[in-house]
């Protein structure tokens, strides 16, 4: 359990759940994307990002996402396309005041359209926060 002020001794990796040996997916890098994060989660999980076009079944993907990137639930499909049945998507967005910041209602407005369901916002960097979606829960699991 990590108190409130030993946060920072959690990696973001950790915080995103992400454990090593996971396959993780970046989609929409761009130069604006937090470099720090990328390295700490490459360095945490033994390995590469992998591309939008890797053929792997996708533990996490980082879905890097501005104002004026597109159709988020088009992108959040494409996400989901080779994701793990248990897999998770954090949805990555500027911070209020950034450029390209993204309004939270917007991504919970995508959610249910895509059959996800949206459990936390961490932030993820100075300028980025995250928005986690995870499959729904089973109604078997009862």
């Amino acid at each position: 359990m990590v108190a409130a002020g030993d946060a920072d001794k959690g990696s973001v990796a950790e915080r995103l759940g992400i454990k090593p040996d996971m396959v993780v997916q970046e989609i929409g890098w761009d130069e604006d994307v937090d470099d720090d994060l990328r390295a700490s989660i490459e360095e945490h999980i033994g390995g590469d990002l992998l591309d939008e076009d890797t053929d792997e079944v996708i533990d996490v993907v980082l879905l890097w996402w501005r104002e004026n990137d597109g159709d988020l639930v088009d992108a959040i499909m494409d996400a989901r396309t080779p994701l793990d049945e248990n897999g998770v998507i954090w949805v990555l967005t500027p911070k209020t005041g950034q450029p390209g910041h993204v309004e939270p209602s917007e991504i919970a407005e995508a959610v249910p359209t895509v059959g996800l369901a949206q459990t936390s916002n961490i932030s993820v960097g100075a300028n980025w926060a995250g928005t986690k979606l995870v499959p729904p829960k089973s109604k078997s699991k009862r």
